[in-house]
């Protein structure tokens, strides 16, 4: 069937069925009912071979495979499109004419791109985004990287877009690119052989994000070219980051991040974001770019990609105080609105230990508050903000930080990176801080009314050399 046979054929089965016909760059989407169809075109493309009838039917059966990953409840399977191209059905007797994704139709409004222009996209919906996404990420099938590297897509979506830029910024983006490529290379090859390049989806911008049913869900992955979507995960979850972020949404942006790198751990990875990010937006500039040529989407996302090649000077914080003193909320607040990768010793000390943010330790026999254990976490913290801030990136180690020595040796770290130390002081009366901790609830600490005597009586204040 070619392309004019089957846009009539798709229109009659439009008129059959009262439907909406909403048509894309390779497919048409049928909106009638409680459902929606998507029939990919005839053809083609640089990117995109769906030139024959099996191909079609095996790319419809990879969408819904991929899809019922992250959005099990909307995609429902493949249709048959039956009878003639004046008369079409769906499912009905005699052959396939063609085959379509079936899918549950969702309601107005149930995008995150359409909550986020609302300004109805909050907090809690992002944590449990971050949650979902990052279980999806642990879960996802380990693969070997696509044909293309990160710097070869990039620059193509650069030159794909070229005109959304004066002549000397696309240059300066350009050798940004070329240089920041080069720099990550060798972590991207190490995280390969370590297993991070994962099945992702590869298109996770909040258009093809939503809520259903009480569900955030993921829909609309890259089935059609496997090298787009086989990434490493660090790429996959920027592009919700740095959509998040071109919304105005920056506070939002680094809580999500914040709270996938909270259950993943892949702080390693971090160094090589800032590229993804601004891959991301030229990816979403090149495509609102073809819809709509120098239009406000893409001139936002053309600015976008041109602030991640530019970013804040780095710069360590790290927490001072007791259990319930308000690190974590004063850490939270602090990297939303610094941009600033956060690293917790709640969270790290139990990696250490193979267990989740919020397992508890004490049920399966463990004492996580050792000095052993508290050395080790200490170590691991540090550890892991070496590189973040040799890359570049603003870190808040939030801990407890009550011994001199600890506070001594982030101040060290400071020193290697050149870069400003500041500690966030952390104080209430003690009675507060015991109505604090038993009132507590689903929270990464364990800290309970023992603990928090016990490192009451053996904390060092600070000097006054730290207070400056």
């Amino acid at each position: 069937m070619d392309a004019t046979a089957s846009r009539a054929l798709v229109q009659a089965l439009a008129r059959r069925l009262g439907g909406q016909l909403i048509e894309t760059h390779i497919s048409w989407v049928l909106l009638a009912g409680e459902f929606a169809y998507k029939v990919k075109k005839p053809l083609r493309l640089p990117f995109v071979d769906y030139s024959t009838p099996e191909r079609r039917r095996a790319f419809c059966e990879e969408e819904v495979r991929l899809n019922r990953r992250l959005a099990p409840g909307l995609y429902l399977g493949v249709a048959r499109i039956t009878g003639s191209i004046d008369a079409p059905d769906i499912d009905g007797s005699g052959a396939a004419l063609e085959h379509a994704v079936r899918m549950r139709r969702f309601p107005p409004g149930a995008l995150l791109s359409e909550q986020a222009a609302r300004g109805t996209l909050d907090a809690p919906l992002v944590d449990r985004l971050a949650q979902r996404l990052a279980a999806f990420h642990a879960e996802a099938p380990r693969c070997t990287p696509g044909p293309t590297d990160l710097r070869s897509r990039a620059l193509a979506a650069l030159q794909g877009a070229r005109g959304l830029w004066p002549a000397p910024q696309q240059a300066q983006l350009a050798r940004w690119i070329d240089e920041e490529a080069e720099t990550v290379l060798p972590l991207w090859h190490a995280r390969a052989a370590a297993g991070h390049v994962r099945e992702g989806h590869g298109d996770l911008h909040l258009a093809n994000l939503l809520t259903l049913d009480g569900e955030v869900m993921a829909f609309d992955a890259v089935e059609f070219d496997p090298s787009l979507r086989r990434i490493d995960v660090i790429e996959d979850i920027a592009f919700t980051v740095m959509d998040l972020s071109a919304q105005d949404l920056p506070g939002l942006a680094w809580r999500l991040l914040d709270g996938w790198l909270q259950h993943t751990g892949e702080y390693e990875g971090v160094p090589g974001l800032r590229l993804c990010l601004a891959y991301r937006a030229l990816v979403r500039a090149l495509a609102c770019h073809l819809r709509e040529p120098h239009g406000a989407d893409a001139q936002r996302y053309a600015r976008a990609a041109l602030g991640w090649s530019a970013p804040a000077a780095p710069k360590l914080w790290i927490t001072h105080g007791l259990p319930g003193s308000g690190k974590s909320w004063q850490s939270q607040r602090l990297l939303q609105d610094s941009g600033a990768v956060r690293i917790r010793s709640d969270v790290e000390r139990k990696r250490l230990h193979g267990l989740a943010p919020l397992a508890r330790s004490r049920e399966q026999g463990l004492d996580l508050y050792t000095p052993e254990a508290t050395g080790q976490t200490y170590a691991r913290l540090l550890t892991l903000a070496g590189p973040l801030l040799a890359a570049g990136w603003p870190v808040v180690l939030d801990a407890a930080f009550l011994r001199r020595a600890e506070r001594d040796e982030a101040r060290a770290l400071a020193r290697t990176w050149d870069v400003p130390l500041e500690i966030v002081d952390c104080e209430a009366p003690l009675e507060v801080l015991r109505d604090r901790l038993r009132a507590r609830v689903d929270d990464p600490s364990e800290a309970d009314l023992s603990v928090l005597e016990r490192l009451a009586a053996a904390r060092e204040p600070l000097g006054d050399d730290e207070r400056t």
